[in-house]
């Protein structure tokens, strides 16, 4: 049983060394790549759209609720044409 704990724990501490690393290289790709001529105006614009899409997406998830109230809506109309429509056909 302390085997498997063990065990558990050097793969732990392996994944976290190996998302430190990861992080820290992603890290140094960002500064070079923010030294290079044009490399500040390519960082903005790409934290521009990453703004953009995290708009985009809460719009889009905005959607789903208005499909439903639609689909109410739709359904309120055809009953409301339906009583109109027995009300016109009936006997006067």
């Amino acid at each position: 049983m302390t085997e498997t704990k063990t065990k558990a724990k050097a793969s732990s501490s392996a994944e976290k060394d190996f998302v430190a690393r990861l992080a820290d290289v992603g890290e140094e790709a960002l500064h070079r790549l923010a030294e290079l001529p044009g490399g500040q105006r390519a960082l903005n614009a790409v934290n521009d759209l990453r703004a953009r899409v995290d708009e985009l997406a809460k719009k889009v998830r905005g959607l789903d609720a208005l499909e439903e109230r639609v689909a109410s809506l739709e359904k309120e109309v055809a009953a409301l044409k339906r009583k109109a429509s027995s009300r016109s056909s009936g006997p006067s």
